[in-house]
């Protein structure tokens, strides 16, 4: 619907039916025309007013410039165009002192027709560092290219903050949808609660947010994390611990500790709170040597024989860890960790809970691209995306993908020495 309010305003403008000083419909007025959200209208004339076809003017409404120069058109700068006075010119009508260029030609009309934007969506991302990360962009970018969709990727670095103006700047940038990565953070952000009141197409994707109907792909954590426990446990382990660096408010790191403690009981094993290693500050990235630190201790006074890590970094830095302290992995300590570290399967080393985090995005892509469509007057089913027929939904609004998760057994889980 961005593009067709888009549309039908550069078409009168092309065609000279609105000329240079007409005011447009009020923004209201094109919610209820093409029934659509204010964020929809306000990025359709925003972009419209960046392009140069209107200009907006704050409290006063918004005025017709005219067919831009880059559209083909004779308007190549604005800055001399000065709006009507409020009272001189009402609603829908042309102000006679404002008229002083000539109607767009017939050529121009065409040009302007045929300057077509491709449409983009947008997708935040807490960061690229990981190789979940990356393939999980890489589902969602090769689905939207396949529908005609262009990318605009934004790193939100795990902040509410970043995440919230990211939010505003996609918007401003007349973005028609978005994929939401959400950050580790015990609060909603405002700018999606805003999102889902102003009805704006958005997935989100991989943690959920508790208490908000979304459309939604993620992963089974608490069955992934069973098929870790299950693993290590049939391998003769025991004393199993659970290692999480992020909120344990986080839906993903909440259902993996509650698959971790549901499989311990199934086995008729006490859940044991020292192994129980969570809400750690772990630097992954310049690791050195600290005896004080939980995991460190907890590894060097072998307390586990076991570990299973809810990302891949952790492991990484579990593996630093145990050799710092002169143990081998797997044959004095076995590690599970949720997602494959490793960019190249051929170089996989841990074993790990596959989420088919490609997969993941992908069905991400095609859930957006549907909506879109939808909204653009056309049948979400009839692009005959996975996404519209895989899953079951909370209701009839919204859309929830829960994909099953895979234990890969790999070279860094052993049977428990004895």
């Amino acid at each position: 619907m961005y593009q067709a309010i888009q549309g039908y305003i550069k078409e009168r403008i092309g065609s000279g039916e609105w000329k240079r000083g007409f005011r447009i419909p009020t923004e209201k007025e094109w919610m209820e025309r093409f029934g659509v959200s204010r964020i929809t209208v306000s990025n359709a004339l925003a972009s419209l007013a960046q392009d140069g076809w209107i200009r907006r003017i704050q409290g006063r409404g918004s005025y017709v410039e005219g067919v831009p120069a880059s559209a083909g058109g004779g308007v190549a700068s604005t800055s001399a165009w000065a709006a009507p006075a409020a009272s001189a010119v009402p609603a829908g009508a042309v102000a006679a002192s404002a008229v002083a260029a000539a109607a767009a030609t017939a050529a121009a009309a065409a040009a302007a027709s045929r300057a077509v934007v491709r449409p983009f969506a947008a997708l935040l991302l807490p960061s690229l560092a990981d190789a979940f990360s990356l393939r999980l962009y890489n589902g969602i970018y090769r689905a939207l290219a396949e529908a005609g969709w262009r990318l605009v990727l934004m790193l939100t670095d795990d902040s509410p903050a970043r995440e919230a103006e990211a939010i505003r700047e996609c918007l401003a940038m007349g973005a028609a949808g978005l994929i939401v990565f959400p950050v580790d953070s015990e609060t909603h952000n405002e700018e999606i609660m805003r999102l889902k009141l102003e009805r704006y197409p958005f997935v989100v994707v991989d943690r959920t947010l508790a208490g908000l109907e979304t459309h939604y792909v993620g992963s089974d954590g608490a069955k992934g994390a069973a098929l870790a426990v299950d693993h290590l446990y049939e391998l003769g382990h025991r004393d199993i611990a659970i290692v999480s660096d992020v909120p344990v408010s986080t839906s993903t790191v909440d259902q993996r500790l509650q698959g971790y403690m549901k499989a311990l009981k199934a086995r008729g094993e006490l859940v044991d709170p020292a192994l129980m290693l969570t809400e750690l500050a772990v630097d992954t990235e310049t690791p050195a040597p600290n005896p004080s630190h939980p995991l460190e201790r907890c590894v060097a006074e072998r307390r586990a024989s076991a570990y299973v890590t809810t990302n891949g970094r952790l492991a990484l830095h579990l593996l630093r860890v145990a050799r710092r302290l002169g143990l081998r992995v797997p044959e004095d300590v076995s590690v599970v960790t949720f997602d494959d570290p490793s960019p190249s399967r051929e170089l996989s080393f841990f074993t790990h809970i596959d989420q088919q985090e490609e997969r993941m995005g992908r069905l991400a892509a095609e859930t957006l691209a549907g909506l879109l469509a939808g909204a653009a007057g056309g049948s979400p089913g009839a692009w005959g995306f996975e996404g519209f027929g895989a899953g079951s939904g909370p209701g009839p609004d919204y859309r929830k993908i829960v994909l099953e998760p895979k234990l890969v057994p790999l070279r860094s889980t052993h049977p428990r020495s004895t």
